[in-house]
């Protein structure tokens, strides 16, 4: 079960709620860039707050920036090994405008990585929100 509901990846992936992995993270999509890597305050569907503490992503930065490596290394072994004869400036030109388009996914990729790295999966959550506002 590698990517079942109750998964880091499946949370990774589309972009879901770490805690009960149904409501969305961010406010629209991350080549949206009005709201360019903007996350909900709250889970819409299980009432988590997303921010732990001012400041909880900058951690996503580290992140961001092993993301970043690993695009670089992937790149540069493939043109190597498939590609040989490219040329060290076509390769420095391509890695770059792949990074730059790739960087608005990234980052949101890395928020919501780092996110995943401090919730924990609930699977009642939704049901314990639903109560507690009952209650209110």
């Amino acid at each position: 079960m590698l990517v079942g509901k109750g998964s880091r990846l499946n949370s990774i992936f589309k972009m879901r709620c770490p805690q009960c992995r149904e409501g969305d993270f961010f406010l629209s999509h991350p080549y949206d860039m009005k709201n360019l890597g903007k996350t909900h305050e709250h889970c819409p569907k299980c009432g988590l707050k997303y921010e732990k503490e001012v400041g909880f992503y900058y951690g996503a930065m580290y992140v961001s920036y092993a993301l970043g490596v690993a695009l670089f290394v992937t790149c540069w072994v493939s043109f190597n090994l498939f590609f040989p004869g490219t040329g060290t400036w076509t390769q420095i030109a391509i890695i770059s405008g792949l990074s730059i388009v790739v960087s608005p996914y990234f980052y949101a990729l890395s928020k919501i990585i780092w996110a995943n790295l401090f919730f924990s999966y609930d699977p009642e959550a939704i049901s314990k929100h639903e109560q507690a506002e009952v209650l209110k």
